[in-house]
């Protein structure tokens, strides 16, 4: 879950897009006194886990969250807890097309936000409560709108839909294969749903559904389908939500972040670890200097990756190591769920003794028992290496190191 880069996607010089979250729903079908969208999964409101799918894409330039008026301050909470950005609230409406028109209007009309947002090209509306939506489906929906006017994910029917007749019999069943179950994301032109959203009807703003069918409506827009993942599901009742805790906690597991310094050294180690290790799990690389207020780190962190690796060329950097966990402190993440902070010490001096005093290392397993106490979990692995000759037939930049030719020793330390 970590700041995209946008280059997959249709990018913000192609198309401005904005995204509305319709997170209005009272929760009837979950039970109890929580709507769903703000039940906690992992101590988090699931709404938060959607709002943070959104902004971790750089090509979405604004995220519309509606919810009831009583539930505007709960938001507005959650948005300052979690430091979510590019959020603004709108108060919904009685219904769900009332509360996405809603959402629209902070585009096109003033009174709905304290200041009228810049309208995008492509707008994608998408429920709060389906927080597992990846950046590929939703830069399919929005490239397929842009071409096609509207396109909306779908998915194949899991059950034979039928209908009863006034006497509670059968009267007909459909043909499984000719239909789709439509799910979520959708992307629309501003400009189209905007419009069939101001012709609608009462009875389409109090009864409908399905924004794809409103643009077919009333503005004549076919509406292209895009085959989405087995994961766009909805949470709706309560067993969906340990469903979801599930996939969350599975999800912590495979995501590690490696931070650098952008020393030559140091990024080349990063980046056969991370080559080593991206066709097994999730990696996001980033290369820092930790004592300068980095916004892309604060991102990641706010994005709940539970797994980080830290190499640097300093001498155990005990210094570097603390801002690193005042860093993640800060953010709450430890108060959730256990971290591993793994520091990777990049020796490469040409002395070839790998020992530690009995001095530092009681002064780092000082620091470990201390950090514990804040659930983050520290290990520390010391590298020991030396470059070969370089080849003169290599151009400059070409060369590559292996690890496993170039690491004369390797000491893996757990300080507890």
């Amino acid at each position: 879950m970590e700041p995209s880069s946008g280059s997959r996607g249709p990018g913000a010089a192609a198309a401005a897009v904005a995204a509305v979250l319709p997170a209005g729903g009272s929760g009837e079908r979950l039970g109890g006194a929580t709507p769903k969208q703000f039940c906690t999964v992992q101590g988090r409101p699931l709404v938060s886990y959607t709002v943070r799918a959104m902004e971790r894409i750089s090509w979405i330039s604004d995220i519309i969250v509606v919810v009831s008026p009583e539930n505007i301050e709960t938001m507005k909470s959650i948005i300052e807890k979690y430091g979510h950005k590019r959020v603004t609230i709108v108060k919904g409406g009685v219904t769900r097309h009332r509360s996405i028109f809603n959402g629209l209007k902070v585009f096109a009309e003033n009174g709905f936000s304290n200041q009228l947002l810049q309208k995008p090209e492509v707008v994608i509306i998408h429920d709060a409560v389906r927080p597992f939506v990846e950046e590929e489906i939703l830069s399919k929906v929005v490239m397929a709108a842009k071409d096609h006017g509207a396109a909306g994910a779908v998915r194949p029917l899991v059950s034979t839909v039928i209908a009863s007749a006034a006497d509670g019999c059968l009267d007909h069943s459909l043909e499984r294969a000719r239909y789709r179950a439509s799910e979520m994301p959708q992307a629309f032109l501003f400009d189209i749903i905007y419009e069939a959203y101001q012709q609608c009807t009462d009875y389409d703003l109090d009864y409908g559904t399905e924004c794809l069918h409103l643009a077919l409506k009333y503005c004549k827009t076919n509406a292209k389908l895009v085959e989405g993942a087995a994961d766009l599901w909805k949470v709706t009742y309560k067993r969906d939500l340990y469903a979801a805790e599930s996939i969350i906690k599975d999800n912590l597991s495979q995501q590690i972040c490696v931070i650098t310094s952008v020393k030559e050294d140091v990024a080349q180690v990063s980046f056969l670890l991370h080559e080593s290790l991206k066709s097994q799990t999730k990696v996001e690389a980033v290369s820092i200097t930790l004592n300068k207020n980095d916004g892309h780190l604060q991102d990641i962190f706010s994005g709940q990756c539970y797994n980080f690796v830290c190499i640097n060329d300093k001498k155990y950097a005990i210094e570097e190591s603390q801002k690193l966990v005042d860093m993640l402190d800060k953010s709450n993440i430890p108060l959730l769920y256990p971290v591993v902070l793994i520091l990777v010490h990049l020796d490469v001096s040409e002395n070839t003794s790998c020992s530690i005093g009995m001095e530092e290392l009681t002064r780092i397993k000082k620091f470990a028992r201390e950090v514990k106490k804040k659930n983050i979990l520290l290990y520390g692995i010391l590298i020991q290496y030396k470059k070969e000759d370089v080849d003169p037939q290599l151009e400059p930049g070409s060369q590559r190191w292996d690890i496993k030719h170039h690491t004369d020793m390797v000491k893996e330390i757990e300080f507890e």
